[in-house]
């Protein structure tokens, strides 16, 4: 059964997958005699899996800053800038009294400069978020926005065609969650300070995002403890996870690509493992025990000891992984320690998303993303061998962070604030907006050497 590229199928595929999922982590094969490659087309460029999503080659230049307002238009600009709150967003950023007055005294040079100026930064604050970067802790996110939305080529369409409030809530983020957070700002009353607070960060962190996630994407929210498929912003799948634990080991906010599915992996275990707990002598000095725990040594001529462990029902990283290179060495993957998606506080792990019903999730999108028929997947997963699929159809992944958002439920709901990050966003919505900000991210990269082995 192979899949085309519409998705009118993916419900069922999810649910026909599950069966066998399920039976795969109940009965998993014994240790592989040896590897296998799934061949693949080649690895797609991150342009072609985003579409239209990411920017193409600049071929006109960029229209001006400052250009030219009638006082009818700059009158729209006020009205906009007076009624921003309704998208978190204070008037008070946008020199509405200088442009006021400028206004009033008719067209002029101090009017283009005024209404321009405000504009731009509207433009600014709608695309890329109010938020500076040095408010997003361990935010990793490139996005595309700036370049696709150029400041002078919105401000240029706004006044050509004269619907300056179009021009601008086009940047608006076009995920569903944006607009209930927008809804429930609107139902909370101007004494509520704090809620009113946390909803306007929270519309600013999707402003942090791409404006538009694309058609098909796995998205998890830290906090919440949950992954979603989701195809046409539409949830298909959800699915428990296990995040990192606060500090060093927590999960960094990513948007990465995932290039392919692996079954039944391996793990490279870290050498602060083998060689720092003793793993490595204990392998090459008991051979009984190390077999039985599917750990395969090597010792080098120097004396470096390597530590595998092969695929298998013990395996840490359980029954699948996704491949998603990212400088971060953070991915999805599955646990033989199921038991601990019964937790409610479920960071745990050293970084990486542990996921559960991985095998389903792994075989829905290995199907979907046509790296096999649902046959060749599911002979795949039984094989107890190690296998790669590469993904013809690829999925962007996104780690979020949102501490109000909607839940698999569909309510708007708030999370804890696991790891602290709310304090400088909330913080900066205090403070007078930041000009001429950065968009380079310079938050410290945190390489994950993850210790995979839970009690």
């Amino acid at each position: 059964m192979r899949f085309p590229g519409k998705f009118a199928g993916s419900i069922a595929v999810a649910a026909l997958v599950a069966g066998t999922a399920w039976a795969q982590d109940a009965a998993a094969p014994a240790r592989p005699a040896s590897s296998t490659q799934q061949g693949g087309p080649a690895r797609a460029s991150v342009a072609e899996t985003f579409g239209q999503t990411l920017s193409e080659p600049v071929v006109q230049p960029m229209a001006p800053l400052v250009q030219n307002w009638t006082v009818g238009q700059a009158a729209q600009l006020v009205a906009v800038i007076e009624g921003i709150g309704a998208e978190g967003l204070d008037p008070k950023d946008y020199d509405l009294e200088p442009l006021k007055v400028a206004l009033a005294a008719g067209a002029s040079k101090e009017l283009n400069e005024l209404a321009s100026q405000s504009f731009v930064w509207l433009v600014e604050d709608l695309r890329d978020g109010r938020t500076p970067m040095d408010a997003r802790e361990q935010w990793f996110v490139v996005d595309p926005d700036r370049d696709l939305y150029r400041t002078g080529d919105v401000m240029a369409e706004a006044l050509k065609t004269g619907d300056i409030a179009g021009a601008l809530m086009k940047l608006n983020p076009t995920h569903p969650d944006y607009a209930k957070l927008k809804a429930e700002l609107a139902a909370t009353s101007d004494g509520q300070t704090a809620r009113r607070k946390l909803i306007r960060a929270n519309m600013d962190r999707w402003r942090w995002l791409q404006r538009d996630l694309g058609s098909q994407y796995l998205i998890t929210n830290v906090p919440e403890f949950q992954l979603r498929l989701t195809v046409k912003n539409k949830i298909i799948s959800t699915y428990r996870t296990i995040v990192g634990k606060p500090g060093r080991t927590a999960t960094p906010q990513l948007a990465e690509v995932v290039e392919g599915v692996v079954f039944n992996p391996t793990w490279t275990v870290p050498q602060s493992i083998v060689k720092g707990e003793g793993l490595g002598a204990r392998v090459i000095g008991n051979p009984t025990w190390a077999k039985r725990n599917g750990y395969v040594g090597t010792k080098s001529a120097n004396g470096t000891i390597t530590v595998v462990q092969q695929p298998g029902p013990g395996n840490s990283l359980g029954l699948m992984k996704l491949e998603m290179p990212n400088p971060h060495a953070i991915f999805f993957h599955d646990t033989p320690s199921r038991h601990l998606f019964g937790n409610e506080f479920r960071a745990l792990s050293h970084g990486c998303v542990r996921t559960e019903r991985a095998l389903e999730l792994a075989m829905t999108m290995a199907i979907l993303g046509k790296g096999g028929t649902k046959e060749e997947v599911v002979a795949i997963s039984k094989s107890g061998k190690y296998t790669k699929v590469m993904l013809e159809k690829q999925w962007p992944a996104y780690i979020t962070y949102f501490t109000m958002a909607s839940d698999i439920n569909g309510q708007m709901s708030t999370f804890a604030d696991i790891y602290g990050r709310d304090k400088p966003v909330l913080a900066s919505l205090d403070k007078p907006r930041v000009r001429n900000r950065t968009n380079v991210v310079d938050d410290e990269v945190i390489v994950i050497e993850d210790d995979l082995r839970d009690s």
